[in-house]
């Protein structure tokens, strides 16, 4: 018996929070979460053992396939539901133009807008589309395509989120479906977060970074386990690997930590977004990964009290200066702990 894994691609290029009715008529590509997301795929267990991997002819779709095969094999069948008049527009926007078949299709999703394709033509041509995937292949498949088109298969929609993994077994030309929407969500180790740092465009001089900042989160964890100090090392040293993760973009800290919790990384998020600015000096898991990455200065550790010297030249309004004269206090306050409590300068 044959396995398709039926992949939803991942999330397009459209702002976060915001919902758009992006159908087989709208080809746009994925945005800076979307990659990451897709860089996922490669490490799900059953993903590895497809014998080929297909997708549909839109860009997000092939963008979703390229971490698990350099060249994925286009499929026209694979496309999103075309939504005619709805097609790559903003909900607010469909709320505005066509408030009473909106609220309409509240109850009656088969409630269309000019020039959409209905729910009927979407599952034929998606069944001929699976079983020329099937033909062009002798084992386990995985095809990537979206989520009305999948949905027209599986009948449901409400696990379909992005980069969800659909099984379905195939004898002969008969698809019987086995699980919806498994979310695809790897154990964090250094390969996936290396692979996550990559996705984000992370050069090697950040990428060395992260690693530096990694090594010095890992002993410093050590030490203290040793004089009773039990933090979760795991998390530290992911968090530490990934703290950096969004460092090419504006309030880096925050925006990071968001991707992550959309990842479904929710412990490692909360770490990352207080990287750069703690909520407090307790020793504990963020505080760890905070003062490592102030002893690192590139990939090369030096003393914590150089890092803010240096960084001072950089503050000019008063509101800016008054957050480095805080967050200086709090890497004073958690290296002048650890020092204490290893009873030694480990941290200059």
């Amino acid at each position: 018996m044959r396995k398709i894994y039926l992949i939803r691609h991942a999330m397009p290029d459209i702002p976060l929070g915001e919902r758009w009715c992006i159908g087989g008529e709208t080809d746009i590509p994925l945005g800076k979460l979307g990659r990451l997301q897709a860089a996922l795929l490669p490490f799900i267990s059953e993903l590895q053992g497809a014998d080929k991997v297909f997708c549909s002819t839109l860009i997000r779709a092939r963008e979703t396939a390229l971490p698990l095969c350099p060249e994925p094999i286009a499929v026209e069948g694979l496309e999103e539901q075309r939504m005619g008049a709805w097609d790559g527009l903003p909900f607010t926007e469909i709320m505005r133009r066509f408030p009473e078949l909106y609220a309409a299709r509240e109850n009656d999703s088969t409630l269309l807008p000019d020039g959409a394709e209905t729910e009927e033509a979407v599952r034929k041509r998606m069944q001929a589309a699976l079983l020329q995937c099937l033909r062009q292949s002798t084992g386990d498949i995985a095809v990537v395509s979206h989520k009305s088109a999948i949905a027209s298969i599986t009948g449901q929609r409400k696990k379909l989120g992005y980069t969800s993994a659909s099984t379905l077994e195939a004898d002969g030309e008969t698809l019987t479906i086995r699980e919806i929407g498994k979310l695809c969500k790897p154990n964090l180790d250094d390969n996936v977060c290396l692979a996550l740092l990559k996705a984000a465009g992370a050069d090697g001089d950040l990428i060395d970074h992260c690693e530096a900042v990694a090594a010095l989160a890992d002993e410093l964890c050590e030490v203290l386990a040793g004089k009773g100090i039990a933090l979760n090392a795991e998390l530290i040293h992911c968090a530490a690997l990934l703290h950096d993760l969004a460092r090419a973009e504006k309030d880096h800290a925050a925006l990071g930590a968001v991707w992550l919790k959309e990842l479904g990384y929710p412990k490692i998020a909360e770490i990352v977004r207080q990287h750069h600015d703690p909520d407090t000096t307790e020793l504990n898991e963020a505080a760890v990964v905070y003062i490592a990455d102030k002893a690192v200065r590139g990939s090369e550790r030096v003393p914590v009290a150089e890092r803010f010297d240096r960084s001072l030249s950089k503050c000019k309004a008063p509101e800016a200066l008054a957050a480095h004269e805080r967050r200086r206090r709090t890497a004073e306050t958690i290296q002048n702990e650890i020092n204490r409590l290893c009873g030694e300068a480990i941290l200059q």
